[in-house]
């Protein structure tokens, strides 16, 4: 079982010098902090980077004790990133060493969820000689080119 929502806020502020043993965090900053979250992965998602994180469809509906269901490998790229866009609210100065290490975690994250597309053959192309007509089909020509996407843009893709 991955992190929840609030071990995300809690873990966030506590990476910009607001932890909740020395800082009474009021209800309200949570509130705000959870809208934030949930507008950082929304953005994410709208780039391609697909986590399983569930997005609520209005503020209202948003639960912070709910699981995330997000890889561990992003736990940091959500938690540094969150930090860094909830400092400016508080007055927070961000530390060059967070800065560092949340854009190293962000780059894993894509270096992750990204693959090279395979290089696909026009279909005018002669298939050689190692391609015999009996293995696959009767065509000298190679197969048409295929689309590597399998989902829409609010299709599931897998991220592992």
């Amino acid at each position: 079982m991955g992190y929840s929502k609030r071990q995300f806020v809690e873990a966030a502020f506590a990476e910009i010098g607001m932890a909740g043993y020395v800082f009474d965090l009021q209800p309200q900053d949570l509130d705000q902090a959870l809208r934030r979250l949930d507008a950082m992965m929304a953005e994410w998602n709208a780039k391609g980077i697909r986590l399983g994180y569930p997005l609520p469809s209005s503020p209202q509906f948003s639960d912070i004790n709910a699981a995330s269901d997000v890889p561990d490998s992003a736990n940091e790229a959500i938690i540094t990133n969150l930090g860094i866009r909830l400092a400016a609210s508080y007055g927070k100065a961000i530390m060059p060493q967070t800065m560092m290490v949340a854009k190293q975690a962000y780059n894993t994250l894509l270096s992750r969820a990204t693959a090279p597309i395979p290089q696909q053959l026009p279909s005018t192309m002669p298939a050689g000689a190692g391609t015999k007509p009996w293995r696959v089909y009767d065509n000298p020509f190679i197969r048409p080119p295929v689309d590597p996407v399998l989902s829409g843009p609010d299709g599931v893709i897998e991220y592992y």
